[in-house]
């Protein structure tokens, strides 16, 4: 059975208070989401969901590095066919579960927080970023795409900011990952423990009630208070650039204004899947008009595309296995990737398909 304890220990589910806490406590994998863990938070949280006694459900991270970093994607590399179908569905449903939860949800999202750890954050209620934050979706350089609901909230960013972000897998660090809506509130990592216990420690708390201890904590951070947004100067830009309805008219547009700020995001661009260049823009773009569910069940959909392709085990192998950051990609130039490819890609699974 030792097997089962060292499993368990992944994630901790702790009733404390006023609250079920999460706790991701995979520190030396910087918090990174795994199907045993996705299997164990998705019922507790049900479970407190329906509990009278339950009023708000925390998730947070072990260590000082990161908040969730990702999904174990190595994992599902080594896996076969069967644990990458039930980690991205189970994943999905988790999101879901999350974006749909009727208990106030707050997420500490200090430290790395990318792909598999936004898609266990950013569909709550609150997040909560610090000083220490580092959000993004770099998803693209792995030939996958933003997922866990990215086709969801990125579109719904000021602007085309969501689409810069999807692209390229631009980092966000500190409070502006607050000042771009990722966070709901900023906070001093000197008072996180501070602020955890004043939330454990409110007496049958309703939602208004929670808003008003965060927002109490948020307006005595000083950190960066004055600082303008790493992107302000460039947003109107970014809206225009990322406007276009196709990734090879962003790029035309990055090419003509040929300042420094655009080249480099080109320069990035250049670098990444062309398969997932153009899934993700085609998944934001139809993602804007959709509920999370049905975009959790279209980059479902998209996800077991991405398995049965080249790109993603190609990326995850230049970029986590053998770390050469030379990922050969197929095809390997834009135009190479039909539209009949991409209305494959975003084709109905039947009887497979995400149902909630």
């Amino acid at each position: 059975m030792s097997n089962h304890t060292d499993a368990e220990q992944e994630v901790l589910l702790e009733r404390k208070g006023c609250a079920g806490v999460i706790t991701l406590n995979r520190p030396k994998n910087l918090n990174a989401l795994n199907l045993n863990m996705i299997r164990q938070i998705y019922p507790q949280l049900k479970t407190w969901e329906q509990d009278p006694e339950t009023f708000l459900i925390i998730i947070k991270g072990t260590g000082a590095k990161a908040f969730c970093a990702g999904g174990d994607i190595i994992e599902i590399v080594k896996g076969n066919q069967k644990i990458s179908q039930n980690f991205f569905r189970e994943e999905y449903m988790l999101n879901n579960a999350i974006g749909s939860c009727q208990k106030p949800y707050v997420a500490f999202i200090h430290g790395i927080t990318m792909g598999g750890g936004v898609g266990v954050s950013i569909h709550g209620h609150f997040r909560v970023a610090t000083e220490k934050s580092l959000f993004a979706m770099p998803e693209t350089a792995i030939g996958l795409f933003p997922d866990v609901g990215g086709g969801y909230f990125l579109p719904r960013l000021q602007g085309k900011l969501g689409y810069l972000l999807a692209l390229t897998g631009f980092r966000l660090k500190g409070r502006d990952v607050y000042t771009a809506g990722i966070a709901t509130h900023f906070v001093d990592s000197e008072k996180l423990g501070m602020l955890e216990e004043d939330l454990l420690a409110l007496k049958s708390p309703s939602k208004e009630n929670i808003a008003d201890v965060l927002e109490t904590y948020h307006t005595k951070s000083k950190i960066d208070q004055g600082k303008s947004f790493v992107l302000e100067e460039h947003m109107d830009k970014i809206n225009s650039w990322f406007s276009a309805n196709t990734v090879e008219q962003i790029i035309e547009n990055l090419q003509r204004d040929g300042s420094s700020f655009a080249l480099e995001q080109l320069k990035v661009i250049n670098k990444m899947s062309p398969t997932s260049l153009k899934i993700a823009l085609r998944q934001l773009i139809e993602g804007s008009s959709k509920t999370l569910q049905e975009v959790l069940t279209m980059e479902y959909r998209l996800s077991q595309a991405c398995m049965r392709g080249h790109d993603f085990h190609e990326g995850v192998r230049a970029v986590l296995i053998d770390k050469d950051q030379s990922p050969k990609w197929k095809p390997a130039t834009l135009k190479e990737v039909t539209d009949e490819d991409l209305n494959n890609f975003f084709k109905s699974l039947g009887s497979n398909d995400l149902k909630f």
